[in-house]
């Protein structure tokens, strides 16, 4: 479509993702190790330290644990170092002939930005003179310990340090200051501090929305920064003073170039006057100084102490909000405890308020919600937001709102593992049961979901209003795959697809997903939809539209169980319909030969409540381009088909509106009082919620409702004018009269800027999917337009495209043609026909339609075994479920067809239905589709280019094959060809001269 501004830059991350991806930039991958035989002999003594590196990385679950290369000498590693690029180099500090030290020199001569650091198996190795020439060269200093988890601290803590200016920038990532000048006790604590993160971050992980996010939002970690003395110390602070998560310090370290005793104490509270409720921690051999933290005031942990990890767990657990929240009233008293957001959000709701003003006037709210890397969550919890909330109540119901809004956020356009203890419909838009592959059409509606929630809408229609997809759950192809394991089903050739259905139906669900479906189930009040989502469903030009089955369920029964029964047996009906005749011929007519799995999609559906009745008020297709433009409409505008009520009318080719997005108010079909009247939506599809217990296997659920039934519903009232039979007019109001389905509020007055909407919508999703599309949508009117909320349903690509290679209509084929049309769908030479198969004029009755369509699907099984192609020409339109308008043949019937001609005269004239099921399998086919006027006399003007015709005599006069009821089948006794222009629409079929 053109005139709608492009989307290329919406395409790229998740939004809600896209700031983890950008974390952790540097990583350390390439690791030197110098160091003698010797020293590595004793590192490696109890294991490759290599294999002891990755094993500590895979323990924690991090990813892409470094390489290590080894060197024995200066010489070796300055050589490497010149052909290859190292992230890090680790010296030890005697290299035979060279000290560390002077080692590293010389390499920050050759790469000042190197890290380097000096490991040792003493601390008398490590103690560098803060005056020295070398001390500069050293980035920093460690003892090994016998301990490969001082080298994975190493690490992560070189990664800190390099990606920190970054990732506090970017996303505002806390950091944790840890003060000490002792390499053999910065050796002891940045080990135990880096493994009370990693724990933290892998309890964070469990409330991962699916496996990509909790990856992600382990590079959201708090940061590590070590300082040595209090001048480095306070400069950091003062760099990141805003990300500053903790301070840990030393009580003596240097300040002002010489070891001071009160350095620590000095620090924390300048720290403390800067920072009023940040957390502080002193770890000092001096028991003394337990005394003076008092005054801060911080924590004293002795460094002495043989439980000083557990001390410092516990630090974390209670200063900085890491592991379970745990809720207290002001004197302490336990009442209630969580892990996750989703049971603080639940367990909010229950707490004492007395509990929920403590904790929000000591900061904990903001201190634990933080330690989840929730920046922005955390910023909106801070003590200081609540100051002017004097009202408890509207306390709880602050925080509430906030936590909630954050959640909702967090999952909007994200497909979410299913968990049946967190599972909560009102903030999750898209859930997968199971694993494995969800299918073309689940696949697609979770594409378009994430596109919807990132592309830039700015100054465009979409910005203004809600444009989004039910809420959706699939079940991935693992259930079918192990429900039919499971209950050793096997396809039998030829077995209908009502004895299909029995057999599956008869069969058990596997029982993790009989217990996901009851966790679902149990979250869930509103009507939904059980839609296929096959393997091989809206795959590139080969959709299978409307070939597996869908079940709507009202779900408004009282009875649990019988409500589960009936969403089992719609899965497994689903599940039946993978082996039916329509896809089994379809995949047949293709060539596929790969055997389908079935994913299936429980979606809400769309809608409002109507008495007994649940329906949306419009719904319909779009599509990016237009097969049968007419007047000023062009072909790359598109166009949409609206009904009232259910898709069903549209997608079964019933009477819908055709309509431009461009040109809303143009409507050829509506030139007339007259022509309104004849070519208006009369009936419409609806859920009906009193038979809730049953489940319709022939209907869906759905029932077909009069137009005049519907009269006092809003959606009929908004969408419908009003005839007026004394005047012959039709007056766009709610008045009493007939009432006539125009869409007028929508299309003349833009109550509702629906048809923008499509515009941009299909836009979207035809540059995400780069290739035409066809869009299927729904619309919930609000009383107040502006709440009204459009919903995408699937999207699937359309074929266009073949009118590049060149198809000439000569002047002398026209003049021999028996067949011509100027509205002619598909492209290309068609010269292998050699039957056709028609329905009789003189024997056509509308009343008989499905008679027809059962004859031809005979004369097709007959065809169709002896490999031969045919043309199949009839009056009305093809496919579709209104008897009325067509004949309604389904794809068995037609499996063989070469090409189909629709014959419009004074019995059936439908107008074109592209958004149809049926419409959508033939053109992926490449069947050319011909509407022919049969009003014009053959033979008139054979040269005119805007003639249509049909020769009956000449049919008449070919070999008869059969004759049927209604049907006649003759075999040409020429050759045939049939030539169709998709650039210009004309096509015509010319038997060949004889020679």
């Amino acid at each position: 479509m053109t005139g709608v501004q492009p989307y290329s830059r919406a395409f790229g991350y998740d939004p809600h993702f896209k700031i983890f991806h950008e974390l952790m930039r540097y990583k350390v991958r390439e690791i030197l190790l110098v160091s003698s035989p010797y020293d590595a002999y004793i590192m490696e003594e109890d294991g490759s330290l290599a294999s002891r590196i990755i094993n500590e990385y895979f323990g924690h679950n991090l990813s892409q644990p470094p390489r290590i290369t080894r060197v024995a000498t200066s010489e070796e590693a300055m050589a490497l170092l010149a052909e290859r690029e190292f992230d890090l180099v680790v010296t030890m500090p005697h290299l035979g002939g060279i000290d560390g030290c002077t080692f590293s020199s010389q390499v920050k001569k050759q790469n000042r930005k190197i890290p380097i650091v000096l490991l040792s198996h003493t601390n008398r190795d490590v103690m560098i003179d803060p005056h020295g020439d070398s001390f500069s060269c050293i980035d920093n200093s460690y003892v090994w310990c016998c301990d490969s988890d001082i080298l994975l601290a190493i690490v992560k803590n070189v990664e800190d340090q390099q990606n920190v200016d970054f990732d506090t920038e970017k996303a505002m990532v806390r950091v944790i200051l840890l003060v000490e000048d002792s390499p053999v006790y910065r050796s002891r604590l940045l080990p135990l501090l880096y493994k009370e993160l990693v724990k933290q971050t892998q309890s964070v992980l469990g409330e991962g929305l699916n496996e990509q996010h909790r990856l992600l939002k382990m590079r959201a970690r708090p940061k590590i920064l070590t300082a040595a003395t209090y001048e480095e110390a306070l400069d950091i602070f003062y760099r990141y003073k805003p990300y500053v998560f903790a301070v840990m310090s030393d009580a003596r370290f240097p300040r002002s170039g010489e070891l001071q005793d009160d350095s620590g104490y000095r620090l924390l509270q300048e720290i403390r006057e800067e920072k009023k409720d940040l957390p502080l921690l002193m770890l000092s051999t001096d028991p003394k100084n337990e005394a003076v933290v008092d005054e801060i005031p911080a924590v004293f942990v002795d460094k002495n102490a043989p439980d000083i990890e557990e001390q410092v767990h516990d630090f974390f657990l209670r200063y900085l909000g890491f592991g379970d929240f745990v809720f207290r009233l002001p004197d302490l008293t336990q009442v209630g405890r969580v892990s996750s957001l989703y049971e603080f959000e639940k367990k909010l709701r229950q707490i004492p308020l007395e509990s929920i003003r403590y904790h929000a006037e000591h900061n904990h709210f903001f201190n634990w919600v933080m330690a989840r890397a929730e920046v922005a969550l955390a910023a909106r919890l801070h003590k200081h937001h609540f100051s002017q909330i004097t009202d408890d109540e509207q306390l709880r119901e602050d925080i509430l709102s906030k936590v909630h809004a954050l959640r909702k956020l967090r999952q909007q356009g994200v497909v979410t593992q299913f968990k049946r203890e967190r599972f909560d419909p009102r903030i999750t838009d898209f859930v997968r049961i199971g694993r494995g592959s969800m299918g073309g059409k689940a696949r697609g509606i979770a594409f378009m979901s994430s596109i919807l929630h990132h592309v830039e809408k700015n100054k465009t229609t979409l910005s203004a209003y809600t444009v989004k997809i039910p809420q959706t759950c699939v079940i991935a192809n693992v259930g079918f795959d192990d429900f039919i394991h499971q209950n050793h089903l096997k396809p039998i050739d030829g077995e209908p697809d009502e004895s299909i259905a029995n057999r599956f139906l008869n069969a058990d669900l596997p029982e993790w997903l009989l217990k996901d479906l009851k966790a679902y189930l149990k979250e869930v009040s509103f009507p939904i939809s059980v839609r296929s989502s096959s393997m091989l469903e809206d795959a590139q030009f080969r959709p299978y539209a409307g070939l597996y089955s869908t079940f709507m369920l009202a779900n408004t029964h009282p009875s649990f169980e019988l409500r589960l029964s009936q969403l089992m047996d719609a899965v497994k009906l689903v599940y039946a319909s993978t082996w039916f005749e329509a896809p089994r011929a379809f995949s047949h007519s293709i060539g596929q030969t790969q055997e389908d799995s079935m994913g299936v999609i429980i979606q809400q559906v769309v809608g409002c409540r109507q008495g007994d009745f649940y329906y949306p008020a419009i719904s319909g297709v779009v599509q990016s381009y237009n097969y049968y433009p007419v007047g000023k409409m062009a072909a790359e505008e598109g166009i949409a088909h609206l009904a009232l009520g259910f898709g069903k009318t549209v997608v079964e080719g019933e009477s819908s509106l055709r309509v431009s997005p461009k040109y809303p108010e143009y409507l050829p079909q509506f030139s007339t009082v007259e022509d309104i009247l004849k070519n208006s939506q009369r009936c419409f599809y609806a859920l009906d919620c009193r038979q809730d217990s049953s489940l319709n296997r022939a209907n869906s659920n759905l029932v077909r409702r009069q137009l005049s039934e519907a009269v006092t519903e809003y959606p009929v009232r908004l969408l419908c004018s009003t005839y007026n039979s004394q005047e012959n007019r039709i007056r766009d109001t709610d008045i009493p009269g007939h009432k006539v389905l125009t869409f007028a509020p929508i299309l003349k007055y833009d109550v509702y800027p629906l048809p923008e909407l499509l515009a941009e919508l299909v836009a979207v999703a035809r540059e995400g999917m780069g290739c035409e599309v066809e869009v299927e949508f729904a619309v919930d009117l609000h009383r107040e337009p502006k709440k009204s909320e459009l919903y995408f349903l699937q999207v699937r690509p359309i074929v266009t495209g073949m009118e590049k290679q060149q198809t000439r209509i000569l002047p002398a084929e026209r003049k021999r043609a028996i067949i011509t049309s100027v509205r002619s769908l598909g492209h290309g030479v068609y010269d292998a026909i050699g039957d056709v198969v028609y329905v009789k004029p003189e024997c056509f009755d509308r009343a008989a339609t499905r008679k027809i369509a059962e004859e031809i699907g005979q004369f097709n099984r007959r065809l169709h075994k002896e490999q031969r192609s045919y043309l199949l020409i009839g009056p009305g339109r093809w496919g579709t479920a209104d008897p009325w308008l067509g004949i309604p043949v389904q794809w068995h019937d037609i499996s063989g067809v070469t090409a189909i001609i629709e014959v419009q005269d004074s019995s059936v004239n439908a107008e074109p239905s592209q958004g149809s099921h049926f419409f959508q399998n033939i053109t992926s086919l490449d069947i050319p589709y011909l509407m022919v006027n049969s009003k014009q006399v053959a033979g008139a003007d054979n040269d005119d280019k805007d003639n249509e015709h049909i020769d009956w005599e000449v049919l008449k006069q070919q070999e008869l094959v059969i004759e049927g009821t209604y049907i006649r089948h003759v075999r040409f006794t020429q050759s045939f060809t049939l030539k169709v222009n998709g650039t210009t629409s004309e096509a015509i079929g010319f038997l060949e001269e004889e020679t």
